[in-house]
C-alpha cells in the first residue's frame, strides 16, 4: 500500500513538475512574447477623380472634355513620451483634354511638411518645435494657350521654409497652430532663362545695349538662381466634421520677410470639404488662393510689326483654384 501511495505521488510530482516548466517555456518564448507598441503611426491614401462630358449632335452647342486628377497623401508619425515627429507628404496631378485643344495641365504639387515637438508634460498641448517645408511641382507650366515658353519648371520655383518655434496641437479637436518668428525662406528658380526674367523674386538679368546693333542687347550678369529671406511664418490646419460624414478641412499659411517690405505678408490658404459617400467614394469641393508679390502674372504681347508673341510680367495678382469633383479613394497602412 505504501509502495502504490508512494508510486503515486511521484507521478504527481513529475506531471506538476512537467507542466511548470512548460508554462515556464511557454511564457519566456522570443517568439510567442507579444511585440511591444510600436511608437510610429501611419496613413496612406490615394485618390482618383474624373470629370467627363460629352456632345453629339448638341444643338445648344459645347466642348466634350475629359479631366483627371490624382492625388495621394502620405502621413508618418512618431510619438514618445514628450516628443513628437510628424512627416507628411501631399502630391497632387491633373490632366484635362478638350475636342480640338491641346492636353493641358490642370493641377501640380509636390509637397513635403516635417515638424518635430517637445513638451514639457503629457497633459499640455504646446510644444517647442522645429518645421521643414518644401513645395515644388513635377512638369512645365505655361500660360495657355501658349506652350511655346514655360512660366514654370520642376525646382522652378521650389520653396523651402526652414524654422524654430511653437505649436499647439489638439489631437481630439484635430488642429495644430504654429508660430515661428525666426524663420529661413528660400526661394529655387533653377532654370537660367527663368531665373534672368526675374521670376519668382530672384534678381534678375543685366543686359547692357549692344554697341553694334543698338535694337539688342547684351548680357552682362545672369539673373541669381536663389533668393533667402527671413522672416515670420504661422501657419494652421484644421479638420472637424461638420455634419455626418461631410468634413471641412483648411489649411493656412501667412509669411512676412522681416528685411523685404515687412507687413508684406504672403498668403497660401487651401479649403475643402469632403462629402463621403462610402469607404471608397468621395465627393470634394475645394478652393485654392495665393498671394505673393514675388510671383508675377505673365501676359502675352504681340508685337504690331513683326507679329512676334512675347510674354512680359503683369505684376502679381491673387491666384485662385476651384476644384469640384467625386472619385475614388484607397485608403491603406
Amino acid at each position: 500500500m505504501k509502495l502504490l501511495r508512494s508510486t503515486l505521488l511521484l507521478l504527481l510530482l513529475l506531471c506538476t513538475s512537467n507542466n511548470f516548466a512548460q508554462i515556464i517555456q511557454t511564457t519566456l518564448s522570443p517568439n510567442q512574447a507579444p511585440k511591444p507598441p510600436s511608437n510610429w503611426s501611419k496613413k496612406n491614401q490615394l485618390g482618383f477623380d474624373i470629370s467627363e462630358i460629352a456632345f453629339v449632335n448638341w444643338s445648344a452647342g459645347g466642348t466634350s472634355s475629359i479631366s483627371g486628377l490624382f492625388k495621394g497623401e502620405f502621413n508618418r508619425t512618431y510619438t514618445k513620451k514628450n516628443h513628437k515627429w510628424v512627416n507628411e507628404l501631399i502630391v497632387k496631378y491633373g490632366l484635362n483634354k478638350q475636342d480640338g485643344i491641346e492636353l493641358r495641365k490642370t493641377d501640380d504639387a509636390f509637397q513635403f511638411n516635417s515638424t518635430y515637438g517637445f513638451r514639457k508634460d503629457t497633459a499640455s498641448n504646446w510644444y517647442y518645435s522645429s518645421k521643414l517645408n518644401f513645395n515644388t511641382q513635377f512638369t512645365d507650366g505655361y500660360n495657355y494657350p501658349n506652350r511655346d515658353v514655360a512660366i514654370s519648371r520642376p525646382f522652378a520655383p521650389a520653396y523651402i521654409f526652414l524654422g524654430a518655434g511653437a505649436e499647439n496641437s489638439n489631437k481630439e479637436k484635430n488642429r495644430v497652430f504654429y508660430f515661428s518668428p525666426i524663420t529661413l525662406k528660400t526661394t529655387l528658380v533653377l532654370d537660367q532663362y527663368l531665373a534672368n526674367q526675374g521670376s519668382f523674386g530672384v534678381k534678375k538679368a543685366v543686359y547692357a545695349p549692344d554697341p553694334l546693333d543698338p535694337t539688342q542687347q547684351i548680357l552682362i550678369e545672369e539673373g541669381q538662381k536663389v533668393k533667402a529671406e527671413f522672416g515670420i511664418l504661422f501657419t494652421a490646419y484644421m479638420k472637424n466634421e461638420i455634419y455626418k460624414n461631410v468634413f471641412y478641412e483648411n489649411r493656412l499659411s501667412l509669411y512676412t520677410d522681416y528685411l523685404n517690405k515687412f507687413g508684406n505678408v504672403d498668403i497660401d490658404y487651401d479649403t475643402r470639404l469632403d462629402l463621403v459617400v462610402n469607404a471608397y467614394v468621395k465627393a470634394n469641393i475645394g478652393v485654392h488662393l495665393i498671394y505673393d508679390d514675388d510671383i508675377k502674372t505673365k501676359k502675352d504681347v504681340v508685337d504690331p510689326t513683326t507679329g512676334a508673341t512675347t510674354q512680359v510680367n503683369d505684376g502679381p495678382r491673387m491666384q485662385l483654384r476651384q476644384v469640384l469633383g467625386v472619385g475614388l479613394v484607397y485608403a491603406f497602412k
